[in-house]
């Protein structure tokens, strides 16, 4: 059966005939085009391969194209100021990928720099940062800039994903289209770079966070199998939040160009789909473990895989701690101190007053703490304009003040503040004389300052910092359950954050916690962190993009659509597409036809409220039944009653209602039953059972058919309608278990018939339909599945009710598929 994912072929005016390739451990290459239909059983990878990080990849020699907002690096102004000095910036994520894919696969990253470089100097920069880098800098007119990064980013999607609707203008600020439209100009510049260096048979592109999120579309139409990944870094909002973006659809149809979307949580790619369930009416299914999204032919994969750390660049950074004597400065510093410590970025969703909030919990509800426990809060310099920075920041030296003045004697300070960039060894050192790590933020991607502890608390092996510390290796995390690590760290102690007593409580518990726990903690945390770092993450998703991306050589592929309804349509190696001359030929000189019309979607469009046919339809079925070398029929689900009404005009149309179970060749005969059902009892047994389901699902309804009751549930909401509707086809197979009937599922409906209605007409014998509003004038293309002609022909004649169906020369059906009008013609030998 066909998936919902082809309901909009009709828009498929054009493409280009695919590249059918394929690789082997030996990198065969195939040909770029096959002349030849056929399957290529060598690309046949049903038994797929685990996607665990200690499966070897079979992309040795590939290169992968990593594209972000900014490069890995570091600029600085030369001191004569005649150019530019670069590094690698070693604090980046982007630049540890590379220890998780295979060595001699090449990494080329295209991103921005984080510098306002003369376009005078821009050639020169570019051209060696490629050569020496193997960086392609993207960049980026000053007022583009602030209107695609700091408006449309951190202003409006930033926040928007954070769970931050835009209420008033000073709250985040209100949808303004200009931003948008800049947002879309900066994607497409990035998208200019990567295509400058890219090489669309070999390179993989990974697409990072939501500052490139319709990059995907722009590659796409250009190279239709560009095997292409997204991971997004940080949450996506519930459906609920993210439906407030007028530019939603847009958003969604970008991403969905890509063969791979990755995300930290469950939760996350649940919104995800969500979104696209409620939006497009996309669905998906685990197959083997995977999670795949139905999209017009193609399998767009989900990636759930959290982020991790680089054991080796927190080692070195412990190592540095260690030869600058940072840990003894900090141990004399807070000696008979108990530290908390907090180390977040300044932005409105840490919930960093928050924390300041629970340690006066504590110390109010705790005496014995007062004099004794010490919350030291690092607060990174802002990033980026932000949303209420200020008031933020007032808030929280308010609230420390407040507390140091309650609780703070010579000597003590309950709360320290500070509000400096601190280096990475001297964070090494905080860490290593923490009791515990409070996060509270209230609304964050992943957050790495938990598993950065773990390891630091872990100690390394001839170290000052790591010999004190592998005496007990302990340590104690305070989570906030609303960011992405908490899921991953089970030993952790999650709290809600705007709980502040709650998260009071949780700090005394977390400091005052044996030993013994906390060193069972900690083993629990370190052995995930150190096994899930990034290096595995990057191999995981490599690895899934590689399985994701291997239809791209076993189906054709077209690019349709214009602007972001641009998509590529997936079909089988086999698929022909036909001409209108020929399709014109084949029916004028035909002796006898066989015109078979679906009704609902078809004849008639599937939203319209009047069901009726409009007096243009019957015009132009009676012009087909005038034809003497034409049978015509309408095939419906509806009942005979409705039928007979609606085309009583139509004096030579034949009607099969009910899907076929009853028949009638004109309006002088009589109406046929196609079974020999006769015993209707388990409609009383099944109808009190949907029923009960009715009562209970808001916006669906029971048809009553002469031969079948129908369960429908198209207007109720789109997961618990499919969630009932799970439900009652097991309670309906348990009741009627004994009875002579089958229950089946559909688009939206749970139908019970007879088992005798195999002679039923059903939309799923047949494939790929196209009708125009005039038979006699086609204009558009209609499309033909040829591998599936033989299977057709075949059921054909074991179900089709008419006896003389095969004295017909050519037998036209049009049947709809998913609610859209389509045409599959047969031509079969006289």
């Amino acid at each position: 059966m066909l998936s919902r994912s082809y309901t909009n072929l009709l828009d498929l005016a054009s493409g280009n005939f695919p590249t059918v390739g394929g690789k082997e451990k030996e990198r065969k290459r195939f040909p770029r085009v096959m002349t030849v239909p056929g399957s290529i059983t060598e690309l046949d990878d049903d038994q797929a391969q685990s996607v665990a990080s200690d499966n070897p990849s079979s992309l040795a020699g590939d290169r992968m194209i990593i594209v972000a907002n900014q490069l890995p690096l570091k600029a600085k102004r030369r001191p004569d100021n005649k150019g530019w000095n670069f590094s690698w910036n070693e604090d980046s994520l982007l630049l540890r990928i590379k220890d998780g894919l295979p060595e001699d696969m090449e990494v080329q990253y295209v991103g921005s720099l984080t510098v306002d470089v003369d376009p005078i100097e821009q050639d020169d920069v570019a051209n060696h940062l490629l050569e020496k880098y193997r960086c392609v800098p993207t960049f980026l007119p000053p007022n583009l800039v602030q209107r695609y990064y700091d408006c449309f980013c951190k202003k409006q999607l930033w926040p928007l994903f954070h769970y931050m609707l835009p209420f008033s203008a000073e709250s985040g600020g209100r949808f303004d289209r200009s931003n948008w439209e800049a947002y879309v100009s900066a994607n497409k510049i990035y998208s200019q770079k990567v295509i400058e260096v890219l090489n669309p048979e070999d390179d993989f592109v990974w697409i990072h966070d939501y500052h490139l999120m319709v990059l995907p579309t722009f590659l796409r139409r250009r190279f239709t199998k560009l095997k292409m990944g997204f991971f997004l870094h940080s949450p996506f909002p519930s459906s609920e939040i993210y439906r407030t973006l007028p530019v939603r659809e847009e958003i969604l149809k970008a991403l969905l160009n890509c063969d791979l979307i990755g995300f930290h949580t469950f939760d996350y790619a649940r919104h995800f789909l969500s979104c696209c369930s409620r939006m497009m009416g996309l669905v998906y299914q685990s197959k083997r473990g995977y999670i795949g999204l139905e999209y017009y032919g193609r399998t767009v994969g989900i990636k759930i895989m959290p982020v991790g750390i680089h054991m080796g660049h927190v080692e070195s950074a412990m190592k540095l701690a260690d030869k600058e004597m940072k840990y003894d400065e900090l141990k004399k510093q807070f000696e008979g101190k108990t530290v908390l410590l907090g180390v977040d970025d300044m932005d409105i969703f840490k919930g960093i007053n928050l924390k300041i909030l629970a340690m006066e919990q504590l110390l109010k509800q705790h005496p014995k703490w007062q004099g004794r426990a010490v919350l030291v809060q690092i607060i990174n310099p802002v990033r980026g304009k932000g949303i209420d920075l200020e008031e933020i920041q007032a808030e929280i030296k308010e609230s420390s003040e407040k507390i140091n003045k309650q609780f703070g004697k010579p000597g003590y300070e309950p709360v320290v503040l500070i509000q400096r960039p601190v280096s990475i060894p001297e964070r090494m050192a905080y860490y290593g004389i923490a009791e515990c790590v409070v996060v509270t933020a209230v609304r964050d991607g992943m957050n790495l300052t938990p598993y950065e502890y773990i390891v630091c608390r872990q100690g390394i092996a001839g170290g000052q910092l790591g010999s004190q510390l592998n005496r007990s290796k302990k340590s104690m995390l305070v989570l906030s359950e609303f960011i992405g690590c908490s899921p991953s760290l089970s030993g952790a102690i999650r709290v809600n954050p705007w709980n502040v007593e709650a998260t009071g409580a949780a700090m005394h518990e977390a400091i005052s916690t044996s030993d013994q726990d906390k060193e069972m903690r900690h083993e629990k945390h370190y052995r995930y962190v150190s096994t899930h770092d990034v290096a595995y993450w990057a191999r995981s998703f490599l690895q899934d993009m590689e399985r994701s991306c291997a239809d791209h050589y076993r189906k054709r592929s077209y690019g349709i659509g214009l602007g972001f309804g641009f998509r590529v349509v997936a079909l089988d190696p086999n698929f022909r597409k036909l001409s209108v001359n020929d399709i014109v030929s084949a029916y004028t000189s035909a002796h006898h036809r066989a015109i078979l019309l679906d009704y609902d979607g078809t004849v008639m469009p599937q939203n319209s409220i009047n069901k009726a046919p409009s007096a243009e339809v019957i015009s132009i079925l009676n012009r087909l039944c005038g034809d003497k070398n034409n049978t015509v029929f309408i095939v419906s689900g509806r009942g005979r009653s409705n039928l007979s009404r609606w085309f009583s005009p139509c004096k030579s149309l034949g009607l099969a209602a009910e899907h076929g179970y009853f028949i009638r060749w004109s309006q002088d005969q009589d109406w046929e039953v196609c079974s020999q059902a006769s015993d209707f009892g388990w409609m009383q047994l099944a109808e009190p059972v949907m029923q009960s389901y009715t009562e209970a699902t808001d916006g669906s309804c029971i048809e009553t058919k002469e031969s079948a009751l129908v369960w429908q549930y198209g207007d109720a909401d789109p997961d618990f309608g499919y969630s009932q509707a799970k439900e009652m086809l097991d309670h309906l197979e348990s009741v009627l278990a004994n009875e002579p009937v089958a229950v089946k599922s559909g688009q939206h409906i749970v139908e019970v018939k007879p088992q005798a209605s195999f002679v039923y007409w059903s939309a799923s014998y047949f494939t790929l339909f196209f009708f125009c509003s005039s038979f006699l004038s086609i204009t558009t293309c209609v499309y033909l599945w040829l591998d599936s002609l033989t299977r057709q022909l075949h059921d054909l004649s074991s179900f089709c009710p008419f006896d003389c169906l095969f004295h017909f020369t050519h037998v036209i059906f049009l049947i709809d598929i998913d609610k859209i009008l389509w045409i599959n013609i047969c031509i079969m030998a006289y």
